[in-house]
C-alpha cells in the first residue's frame, strides 16, 4: 500500500488494524484506502488492549503489541496518547453501543478530531467523521 503523505489525523478501527497487518488491503474500500494512505495514522491504546483480547481468544495470531510495532514499522501507525479519564467521560456518554472497545475507540477519536476508518455500520450510523 503507498503511503502519499501525511495531512489529516486518521484513527483505525480495530478490524482495520487486523487487516492492514495481514496485507488484505483489498477488503478496504476505495474511500477508507484513500483516508489511510494520506493521513497521520494512529489508534486508540483501546485497540492494542482489544487486539491482545482477540490473540487471547485465538482469533488473531499475534498480540496487539506485536501487531502495532509492525504496523509502526511499515506505514508509521502510532498509538495516540490522550488521557484516560477524557475518553472514558466522553466514552460514558455513547449510549448507542454495548461494546467498551467501540465506545473507547470512538471516544478517543472524537477528542482528537480524527476520521475514524471503521466498516462497522452502528460506528457509522453514530460517528459523524467515521469513514468506509
Amino acid at each position: 500500500m503507498a503511503r502519499t503523505g501525511k495531512s489529516a489525523l486518521v484513527h483505525l478501527d480495530t478490524h482495520i488494524v487486523c487487516w492492514l497487518y495481514e496485507g488484505r488491503s483489498e477488503l478496504l474500500t476505495p474511500a477508507s484506502l484513500r483516508t489511510i494512505e494520506s493521513g497521520l495514522l494512529q489508534v486508540s491504546p483501546v485497540v492494542q488492549l482489544e487486539l491482545t483480547y482477540l490473540h487471547e481468544i485465538g482469533r488473531i495470531s499475534r498480540d496487539g503489541s506485536y501487531v502495532l510495532d509492525a504496523l509502526a514499522k511499515d506505514i508509521g501507525l502510532s498509538v495516540a496518547d490522550v488521557s484516560l479519564a477524557q475518553v472514558m467521560k466522553i466514552a460514558g456518554a455513547l449510549t448507542w453501543t454495548r461494546d467498551p472497545f467501540d465506545r473507547m475507540i470512538v471516544a478517543h477519536a472524537m477528542i482528537a478530531d480524527a476520521a475514524l476508518v471503521s466498516k462497522d455500520r452502528l460506528i457509522r450510523k453514530h460517528c459523524n467523521r467515521a469513514i468506509w
